[in-house]
């Protein structure tokens, strides 16, 4: 009896590793697959440019030149100067738009999630850092103060890049924007999220076309549901409790994606990301962005809420901390911030 038990003891160390590995060779090629899709992706929406730059080498180089100095300039109206500090980053601005002022007028859509996702190119490793939409804001364009969410209203996300840039101190190298149509179509995609719903949520707005019930507990929510999750917007903690909420389902959404089982949705989800959803990126971001992925770490993601507190009057606006926010990003950016002058 005294042998049997090392013995069994050392074959379960045996098997447990080899589980380990086994999950470990999964990442790996599940991270491959993300960039390949990716990248395939970009060329796709780049082929007629690249038809049209295989026709003779002279005319070849002319057309790239030009079609660079065209991506250069288009970009520099988009994110504006970025700063070299932040060349170690991969910083993308995530925003969900609403439906508008109504189920039948989409006009003056506003960006309901501000989310910035950074990538440290060297690990991979992941952050994100959510902004409630309430977030107050000084628009120099509009010599006015108003909601985060409204800036893309007034300027789509061109704006929205230079108002985040000034008031997180970092660069913002692409954007992503996904209405409500396509983010439930991307969740269907990949099978829905598990996800803890911590109260039952009940809420009516029949002029906005909003209806959200869900249940308290352990939920398999599909595109619709997550919807529902995300706009719940509940009287004890507000636009705070909102941007908790997002944090916790863009946590348990990463986790998803980089599951084994993901793989063979991969290609759906592309379609949608090059059919319904608006980016700055383009062809000749697709090497960088490949690369990045391909190094994507399977650690989890750190997260942080905008440092501030909401207005005592209206817990709907969000009045920003700036020596907080300053704080937390020499946190997430040690020796970048100090040469960063904000647009």
């Amino acid at each position: 009896m005294g042998k049997r038990e090392p013995e069994n003891i050392t074959r379960r160390h045996i098997e447990q590793k080899k589980k380990a590995m086994a999950r470990a060779r999964r990442r790996r090629f599940l991270r491959r697959m993300l960039a390949l899709i990716i990248c395939t992706f970009l060329l796709l929406l780049s082929a007629g440019a690249i038809y049209g730059l295989m026709r003779g080498a002279q005319y070849l180089t002319q057309e790239y030149h030009a079609l660079y100095d065209g991506y250069t300039q288009r970009q520099q109206e988009r994110r504006g100067t970025v700063n070299p500090n932040f060349d170690g980053y991969t910083n993308v601005l995530v925003l969900g738009l609403d439906d508008g002022a109504g189920p039948t007028n989409t006009e003056g859509k506003k960006a309901d999630t501000v989310l910035v996702l950074s990538i440290e190119n060297e690990t991979g490793r992941m952050r994100f850092i959510t902004i409630p939409g309430g977030t107050w804001v000084k628009v120099p364009e509009r010599a006015h103060s108003m909601r985060l969410s409204s800036v893309y209203t007034e300027g789509g996300a061109p704006m929205m890049v230079r108002q985040v840039n000034a008031l997180l101190g970092i660069s913002i190298h692409q954007y992503v924007v996904v209405d409500l149509k396509a983010f439930a179509e991307l969740i269907d995609a990949l099978g829905g999220i598990d996800l803890y719903v911590e109260n039952d949520m009940d809420y009516e707005d029949p002029e906005s076309g909003l209806s959200i019930h869900l249940k308290k507990g352990y939920q398999h929510l599909d595109g619709s549901e997550s919807e529902q999750y995300l706009r719940y917007r509940g009287t004890e903690l507000g636009d705070f409790g909102r941007a908790q909420r997002q944090q916790k389902f863009v946590k348990a959404l990463y986790q998803q994606v980089m599951r084994l089982e993901t793989i063979p949705k991969l290609p759906s989800v592309a379609r949608i990301f090059q059919q319904d959803v608006d980016t700055s990126a383009e062809f000749f971001d697709s090497a960088h962005l490949a690369n990045v992925l391909r190094h994507l770490s399977s650690d989890d993601p750190v997260s942080m809420i905008l440092p501030g507190s909401p207005a005592q009057n209206d817990d709907t606006i969000w009045l920003p901390d700036s020596s907080g926010i300053q704080k937390k990003m020499e946190e997430l950016f040690p020796g970048d911030m100090g040469d960063h002058t904000a647009p």
